[in-house]
């Protein structure tokens, strides 16, 4: 999306030595249009490979009322621009994106296709981060979407529909949805998620209870386009998509949780119940004096998850 320039200015045949975003529409599987950000590694070649094609990208996620050019999300970007390449989306009903938010369920799909992207791109080491919204949806995400077995293609790999399977795993067996093929490796090599709830038609808190005016009513969703650009979708969740407790003991990458205890929207007890059931493939770091989200992430936070995605 570039503006027009006022007035000419003189072109040079210098190449810039800074790294220069990419901006491209991505199409997801049930066929929204997503917009979507790829900043290259700004350590370039000097880098830990990260400005090599093949070398590491990272993911971001941002919260529900986000975009791609949220101030917050492209702080963050900038933090983890210094080790990888990075790409920022925005999640339907948000941005310049199409489509209508459905608040963390079918936003798997928008997530899948900036992960497939990314690998389309070169990049053998995805790493996704998401913010309280796209918090839970990296968690699902790493949960349906799974690495090709031995034998299998990157065409195997599922994207969620309208359905999904919504049963206990037992033995070696994955959770996978009932829909199209996603054409594309979407899985993920290691999640974060920050400041994700546990469990949904959570109400707890004041701003919980806000949230779900905005979502559920008539009133709210118009708040929601006018006062926070986000669209909002008017039908309720049918089914009711995996929740993120649920989701953490099918995944089976590098995990890390991490939360404020001075979260407004979501208290301590909901990344202490994602550590548990994740078990010892999770790590939790419980932040004092943290509020919510990417808001809250300030640069020193970030550049410690941004070391965690280089050594997990």
């Amino acid at each position: 999306m570039s503006s027009v320039s006022e007035g000419g200015f003189p072109s040079s045949s210098v190449p810039s030595i800074t790294p220069v975003p990419r901006r491209t529409t991505l199409l997801t599987g049930d066929g929204v249009r997503i917009e979507a950000v790829y900043t290259p590694c700004t350590a370039g070649s000097g880098g830990a490979g990260g400005g090599a094609p093949e070398g590491p990208a990272v993911v971001l996620a941002h919260g529900f009322t986000g975009s791609a050019d949220r101030p917050a999300l492209l702080r963050a970007a900038a933090v983890f621009a210094q080790r990888a390449a990075v790409i920022t989306f925005s999640f339907r009903g948000h941005g310049r994106s199409g489509g209508r938010s459905t608040v963390g369920d079918r936003e798997v799909l928008d997530l899948a296709a900036a992960v497939a992207w990314a690998r389309s791109l070169g990049h053998r080491r995805i790493v996704t981060v998401g913010f309280s919204m796209g918090g839970s949806v990296v968690l699902r995400h790493a949960a349906l979407y799974t690495a090709p077995e031995s034998g299998e293609s990157a065409e195997e790999e599922f994207a969620p529909g309208a359905t999904e399977r919504v049963g206990p795993r037992t033995g070696a067996h994955k959770r996978r949805a009932e829909a199209q093929p996603f054409i594309g490796a979407a899985h993920t090599d290691a999640v974060v998620a920050v400041s994700a709830p546990a469990r949904w038609y959570y109400r707890g808190t004041a701003p919980m209870r806000r949230l779900h005016w905005v979502v559920t009513r008539p009133a709210g969703r118009l708040v929601g386009r006018y006062g926070f650009r986000t669209r909002i979708h008017q039908q309720d969740w049918d089914p009711v998509p995996l929740s993120p407790v649920e989701a953490v003991p099918l995944i089976g990458v590098p995990l890390l949780i991490v939360h404020g205890d001075r979260d407004p929207y979501f208290p301590v007890d909901h990344p202490r119940m994602l550590a548990g059931a994740a078990g010892d493939g999770s790590e939790l770091w419980l932040e004092h004096g943290m509020g919510h989200a990417e808001n809250a992430a300030d640069e020193a936070l970030l550049t410690r998850i941004a070391d965690w995605t280089e050594s997990a």
